[in-house]
């Protein structure tokens, strides 16, 4: 199946596609998806918006990340359709977003609490050392 998904950086993704995904992805309950304004701008100042799409063009998978493209990574989201979970879509976004960032980037992430246990699965390794103060 992963050879029938098409994987591209689309700098011009739409705020309602993007959205849309979201919400059928889990990831829509801890993102401002109510919010047009506050998610256009998320994807206006985003350094990479890599985007799957399922052979009829549908956004299936999404991660949306800020980079420098020289020393770090944030992959802020990684969404993907429950619908499409588990074919190896996240553990290719992820992939491939490294590869845009460059290798000599540390990717870094923030979990959510129901796939803290996904990350490890798939290569990544677990951190002790963020800081984080909430947003207000």
């Amino acid at each position: 199946m992963p050879d029938t998904i098409a994987y591209t950086d689309e700098p011009a993704l739409g705020v309602d596609e993007f959205i849309d995904v979201l919400r059928r992805s889990t990831l829509a309950e801890r993102r401002p998806v109510d919010d047009r304004s506050r998610i256009a701008r998320m994807l206006e100042h985003a350094d990479v918006r890599l985007c799957a799409r399922d052979p009829k063009g549908l956004l299936i998978g999404v991660a949306r990340s800020l980079t420098d493209f020289a020393y770090c990574c944030y992959l802020s989201d990684l969404a993907v359709d429950i619908a499409w979970q588990r074919r190896g879509i996240g553990k290719e976004l992820i992939r491939r977003t490294h590869a845009i960032a460059g290798l000599d980037a540390t990717l870094i992430l923030l979990s959510a609490p129901k796939a803290m246990s996904y990350y490890p699965h798939i290569g990544l390794t677990r951190s002790e050392r963020a800081f984080t103060i909430d947003r207000r």
